[in-house]
């Protein structure tokens, strides 16, 4: 890729209040990066906001410069080594930052989340469980927590493990962690969504939670709380057509509660890795992406004000899937998703998970 072209991308993306399913909709929409930050403030001012202000050339130049010091590589959705299965998100990071092996990228995979307050036997399954995986084949994926992470991290580290962290890619978090990712920049892959030098924080955990879920054919979740973040991976998972399996555990045991209750719902019971590539097998990977293009032509029948204001008669408090506004405003999809973009960009939208929107305040 032109570093003229990563620039652009890298000023999109960095602009505040563009996010992963606006950003592919503008480059769906407008073809290259440029074209889109030219559009950008036309588009804010026509849905009701102040334009934002771009991420300016000297800032992606910056994060370029010092991603390349680190030893780092900026992966592009869409283009080059970008995981396939991840792409197939409609929330899937435009760019993604990776050190380590890159070939890991090639493999399929599958994640092992769960507790951070583990017991050991759960840590010492899961790092079984882990090398198992690997002498299939398999790249194990997960968080680089403390617990069940850090053992399924060194039970795949010979045979192949990609850690996603949700801080920058040159921040070590938990600390104690630090010898820990340094040795799978030699031995593994690190792959990071936030800019160099982010020190990570509650609200970056669920984006994290999603690549994880969205790298791998299948999410095993060996201990997890009724409330924990494993769950969060597990349901992401299943909502993007990943399998999802869970170890089961002892009824008097808290940590075990999230498991049993995933088995109970329907996820697959695993024993050992034969259990998770028995589950994996028929695994073919749905598509789930944004549109790849509009109809123009059609577009041009409707007005672009009448659409706009459709679209909001139609939005309100609670989020509403896409393809109902779609339907209801009469209009081609091309011109109610750039209606959509336009009141997104003017900071008076919210999306959801599940591709649904509602009415935001500017």
């Amino acid at each position: 890729m032109r570093e003229e072209d990563l620039t652009d991308r890298l000023r999109l993306l960095r602009t505040p209040g563009i996010g992963p399913v606006t950003y592919r909709q503008l480059i769906v929409r407008f073809g290259t990066p440029a074209a889109a930050l030219a559009a950008v403030p036309d588009l804010a001012r026509r849905g009701g906001g102040r334009a934002p202000a771009l991420c300016t050339r000297d800032a992606a130049e910056r994060e370029i410069a010092q991603v390349e010091k680190l030893g780092g590589k900026f992966l592009v959705l869409g283009q080059g080594l970008y995981p396939r299965l991840l792409s197939e998100l409609e929330d899937a990071p435009p760019l993604l930052i990776a050190k380590g092996d890159l070939s890991l990228l090639d493999r399929e995979s599958v994640s092992i989340v769960g507790a951070r307050n583990a017991s050991a036997a759960a840590c010492r399954f899961a790092r079984g469980l882990a090398h198992d995986l690997g002498q299939h084949e398999l790249a194990v994926v997960s968080g680089l927590a403390r617990g069940i992470d850090s053992a399924a991290h060194d039970g795949a580290v010979e045979m192949g493990t990609i850690a996603v962290i949700a801080g920058g890619i040159d921040i070590f978090y938990p600390p104690e962690n630090k010898d820990r990712q340094q040795a799978l920049y030699e031995r593994g892959l690190v792959l990071a969504e936030m800019p160099p030098g982010t020190e990570p924080r509650a609200r970056h955990f669920p984006y994290r939670n999603r690549i994880i879920a969205g790298l791998s054919a299948g999410t095993v979740v060996v201990e997890a709380a009724p409330r924990s973040g494993s769950l969060i991976t597990a349901r992401l998972a299943a909502e993007a057509g990943r399998e999802v399996m869970a170890v089961p555990g002892s009824p008097l045991d808290p940590r075990a509660q999230g498991c049993n209750q995933l088995i109970r719902d329907g996820a697959t019971l695993v024993q050992n890795a034969a259990d998770v590539v028995e589950a994996i097998r028929p695994f073919q990977s749905q598509v789930r992406s944004a549109p790849s293009s509009y109809d123009h032509a059609s577009d041009e029948a409707f007005d672009g004000e009448d659409v706009l204001r459709a679209v909001e008669d139609l939005l309100g408090p609670s989020p509403a899937p896409v393809d109902e506004i779609i339907r209801l405003s009469g209009a081609p999809a091309g011109a109610v998703l750039m209606a959509l973009l336009e009141l997104d960009l003017g900071g008076r939208l919210d999306r959801h998970a599940g591709n649904k929107v509602s009415l935001g305040t500017a």
